[in-house]
């Protein structure tokens, strides 16, 4: 990547650490994703639950399998062969999890998380109930406010996500969010974390690259 590149990431990576940590996050900043997921993995007990919050940036880190691998029990309701009923229960097991690994889609330079969710799953475990939260975030989704975050996903994250899982919301045609009243509409549930929540633990690790959407 170009010095100049890595020089502009580094910087405001470590503005959004600094705004984090004043809202009572724990925050690193890696330049890149090896030296992020040794750092990630060395967090996760062998003995913990996991659950994966429908992360393209945790499935890119290859988290999942890293983790499968050394006999983390994981709860993933995205995992292939599995029915209605049986990603149901994955994703309420994610709610009491040791353990929950998600990205985000914004983060502000003042250190809020913004997120747009379908089911609810993913934001309710960001916000209570499992031990611990590791919320991963390529440098792509640092935005300057909240006005800013509500826009990238509209016009970035959600019409890509929709492609993503098959959907057929007029999003995929327009490459825009339309606000659209279909029951497969994924934009049902918006959350702004503007502190950390008192009774979770939360660490967010922001990586020098572009990771997910």
């Amino acid at each position: 990547m170009n010095q100049f590149v890595n020089w502009h990431n580094e910087i405001l990576g470590n503005k959004v650490v600094k705004a984090l940590e004043k809202n009572n996050f724990t925050a690193a900043y890696f330049e890149n994703r090896a030296d992020a997921t040794e750092h990630i993995l060395g967090m996760i007990p062998k003995s913990a639950t996991v659950g994966i919050g429908g992360s393209s940036t945790v499935e890119e880190l290859g988290l999942t399998k890293q983790l499968e691998s050394v006999g983390n029990t994981i709860f993933n309701h995205n995992k292939p062969g599995l029915s209605p009923e049986e990603k149901l229960a994955m994703r309420r097991k994610q709610l009491t999890c040791d353990v929950f690994l998600s990205s985000t889609n914004a983060i502000t330079l003042d250190g809020r998380l913004v997120n747009v969710d379908g089911a609810g799953n993913r934001v309710a475990s960001m916000i209570f109930g499992p031990k611990q939260v590791i919320v991963v975030v390529g440098i792509n989704k640092i935005v300057k406010n909240t006005a800013e975050a509500e826009q990238r996903i509209k016009l970035y994250a959600a019409p890509i996500n929709n492609k993503r899982l098959g959907l057929s919301n007029p999003c995929t045609t327009t490459g825009e969010c339309m606000d659209c009243q279909k029951p497969s509409r994924i934009c049902n549930v918006t959350t702004i974390m503007h502190k950390k929540p008192f009774a979770i633990d939360i660490h967010i690790v922001i990586i020098g690259e572009d990771l997910g959407y």
